[in-house]
Formats: structure tokens, C-alpha cells, sequence
């Protein structure tokens, strides 16, 4: 959640033009936001602005706007005159997503390497461990992001780590969809390829680093093209997607 509404002040003391209205925008943004990465919100579902803007105590217009910024972030497909929904993806679009990343998230991960601290690196170890003594798929998903972005934290190309951002959060539902597939073989398999890229980064050898995590983002994007029915969902309706939307804590 985004910080409380403060009131900016101009010269005179008064409110800075828009200020409120941005952060409103942005509040709402943040709660939608983490509705649809926590899967409160799935693909497809439909997103009902008067619903959402009476649950958040907010104006139509900052809903408006919110479904704009999460448009951007590839989270919400907005159209004119019709309304708003979660994105989702068919398997041919999936898959693409995925073989970008494959090159891409290699990528960061070597311009991050040479400049991630030893402390850095002690707490990819700790989170390591922490996955590896759950089998609850949401705290997989929030320890495994935490893992994968951390490895990526030194890269300061700032065009990179935004295309991860928006790659990782518009995959999310399909990574929690692969954890649910994995059964203890797969976790161990997951787990085994963890501690090869983080041992790979101790070593500062971006070779092995690049080489172990390509193949541990294609095994799921292999895995997912195993099931088709992962994209043909159709069980969406408003009355389920406005229960959804309700305010979390």
C-alpha cells in the first residue's frame, strides 16, 4: 500500500495542483495492484470501477487513472466505452514472454553480479533457505521474487530492470500456477537450481550465473506449455470479480 494522502504546498501555502489526485490514483493502483499479483484477481476477471471506487472510498477519477498506470505495467487492458480487466495471456504469448526473459533476465543478472555486496549475498543464501522449508505456494511465489530480484538488485541499467519488473509481474499467475504443478520432485528441482546460481554468483563467475538461470526460466516455460488448460480459464464473473476487488489488509 502506498503512504497515506499528504498535502503538498505551494509558495503561498496552498495545495500543489493534482497532488491529491495522483496520490489517490496511486493508492488505488497499489491495491489493485497487489489484488491481481496475489491472485485475489486472475486473468480475465473483469475489473468494476464504481465497485472498486466505493470499496476504496475514492472518486471514479482516480480509479480511472490507476487502471491506466497498471494498463502501463501490462497488469489491465482498458477499453473505451466497454471497461477494464485483468490481463491474461494465450500459450503463444506466454511463451514468448518467457523466451525474452530467458535472455533477458541473464542479462541483468550479469551487470548485477559485479556489484552485489557480501551482505547481498548472505541474504539470497538466508532466502534460499526459507523457500526451501515451505511448500506454501504464496510464500514460494513472495520468497522466490524477493530471491530473483535481489540477484538482480546491482544492475544499473534502469531500461533492464524495468522490462524484469513488468515480466515478472505479468507472469506471476503463470508461476503460481507452475509451483502448483510441481510435486516434491519438481520443488527439490527448484531448490537445486537456487543454490547452483547463487553459488555461481559467490564465485562472481557470470558464465555458470547466465547458463544455470536460462535453464531454470525455460524448465517452466517447458512445463507450462504441458498444460494448455492454464490459458482456456473462463470461470470470470462480476459478481465474483467485485468480491475480489474488496479492500485487502
Amino acid at each position: 500500500m502506498s503512504p497515506s494522502p499528504t498535502t503538498g504546498s505551494g509558495p503561498s501555502g496552498s495545495s500543489t495542483p493534482g497532488s491529491s489526485a495522483a496520490v489517490a490514483s496511486q493508492r488505488v493502483a497499489d491495491h489493485l495492484r497487489a489484488a491481481i499479483l496475489s491472485g485475489e484477481l486472475r486473468p480475465g476477471a473483469r475489473i468494476m470501477q464504481e465497485q472498486v471506487a466505493a470499496q476504496l472510498g475514492a472518486s471514479r477519477l482516480p480509479v480511472r487513472e490507476a487502471l491506466r498506470i497498471l494498463a502501463a505495467e501490462g497488469l489491465t487492458v482498458v477499453k473505451s466505452n466497454s471497461g477494464a480487466w485483468v490481463s491474461r495471456m494465450d500459450m503463444a504469448e506466454c511463451e514468448g514472454v518467457y523466451k525474452i526473459r530467458e535472455r533477458l533476465e541473464p542479462l541483468a543478472l550479469a551487470e548485477s553480479i559485479p556489484q552485489l555486496t557480501a551482505g547481498q549475498i548472505a541474504e539470497l543464501e538466508t532466502i534460499a533457505r526459507q523457500i526451501e522449508l515451505t511448500t506454501d505456494v504464496d510464500r514460494f511465489l513472495a520468497l522466490d521474487g524477493r530471491l530473483h530480484l535481489l540477484t538482480y538488485s546491482g544492475c544499473r541499467v534502469t531500461q533492464i530492470t524495468a522490462m524484469v519488473d513488468r515480466f515478472w509481474n505479468t507472469t506471476q499467475h503463470y508461476r503460481r500456477a507452475f509451483a502448483r504443478l510441481a510435486g516434491d520432485s519438481g520443488w527439490e528441482l527448484i531448490h537445486a537450481e537456487h543454490r547452483l546460481i547463487i553459488d555461481a554468483i559467490k564465485r562472481a563467475d557470470i558464465v555458470d550465473a547466465e547458463r544455470f538461470l536460462t535453464g531454470h526460466i525455460r524448465r517452466t516455460r517447458l512445463e507450462l506449455a504441458q498444460h494448455p488448460e492454464l490459458f482456456t480459464e473462463e470461470d470470470h464473473d462480476s459478481d465474483h470479480t467485485a468480491d475480489a476487488a474488496g479492500p485487502a489488509d
